[in-house]
């Protein structure tokens, strides 16, 4: 893999192209500065790409503090380890902005990848197609995260009814009970299909699940045409997915600003 032509075309497709990741939010380019604009205010907001220097990172910063503190809306800046200027990150943090666990761009070639999917006994794969589903997955987030997924569980089911052909997910279950779940954001029209969301619960980890829901997701994105798989990976999945042929192109470190009228 050409590793700096495969993560510009991700910055151009992905990031400099981006679309709604929800059927009620819009995606806009103000000068320098691709953002995205919820439709509520419980919906993702932030800024997905920028092209800025010394000059104008700065001006560009306020200007996306003043208008989404005009909204009363918290939003992330999503910050890659190759964006420019090199000090953009402090740039955002003296400007109040609050950085969270960095995380790890991946990339796969997907004709690259050699996975079979080899689940537990008793664990079978379940395809999630409406609410029931949801809560199942949104079940399993919780308990493999420790955090809240009422936000995630509002857009997955957005998602579903506006726009299914943008998302896959899938559901392990141990008999009646949900241990592993993941999804796939898909982008027609680009290269990239995005793995997000794979967690196991605790209980079940180190069988093999997560690897097969990489495997299943796949073979679901070569059957659609995609060339690529991408994803943001912690620090857990991440050795995972060196050993599976994932390649490191960059990092990324979402960091938040939360006006103070909220």
């Amino acid at each position: 893999m050409d590793h700096e032509a495969v993560l510009s075309l991700f910055d151009r497709q992905m990031r400099q192209g981006a679309r709604a990741d929800d059927p009620g939010a819009r995606v806009e380019q103000i000068g320098d500065v691709v953002r995205q604009i919820g439709a509520g205010n419980d919906d993702w907001n932030g800024v997905v790409w920028s092209d800025l220097d010394e000059v104008t990172a700065d001006a560009a910063i306020t200007a996306q503090v003043q208008y989404f503190a005009s909204l009363g809306r918290e939003f992330e800046w999503k910050l890659y380890g190759h964006d420019e200027p090199s000090d953009l990150a402090g740039r955002l943090r003296t400007a109040g902005f609050s950085p969270e666990p960095e995380e790890t761009l991946m990339v796969a070639e997907i004709d690259d990848l050699s996975i079979g999917v080899e689940l537990p006994e008793g664990v079978h794969l379940q395809s999630v197609t409406g609410p029931s589903g949801v809560d199942l997955a949104v079940d399993v987030h919780e308990q493999a995260f420790g955090t809240s997924a009422v936000r995630l569980r509002h857009r997955m089911l957005s998602q579903l009814v506006g726009r299914p052909e943008t998302l896959s997910m899938v559901v392990a279950m141990a008999g009646e009970l949900p241990v592993c779940a993941a999804r796939m954001e898909l982008h027609p029209g680009t290269a990239f299909a995005g793995l997000w969301g794979g967690g196991t619960v605790p209980a079940w980890r180190g069988r093999g699940i997560y690897r097969a829901l990489v495997a299943h997701r796949a073979r679901i994105a070569a059957e659609l045409g995609y060339r690529y798989l991408q994803v943001d990976a912690s620090s857990q999945s991440r050795p995972i997915l060196q050993r599976l042929g994932f390649a490191v192109l960059s990092t990324t470190t979402p960091h938040v600003y939360r006006p103070e009228s909220l």
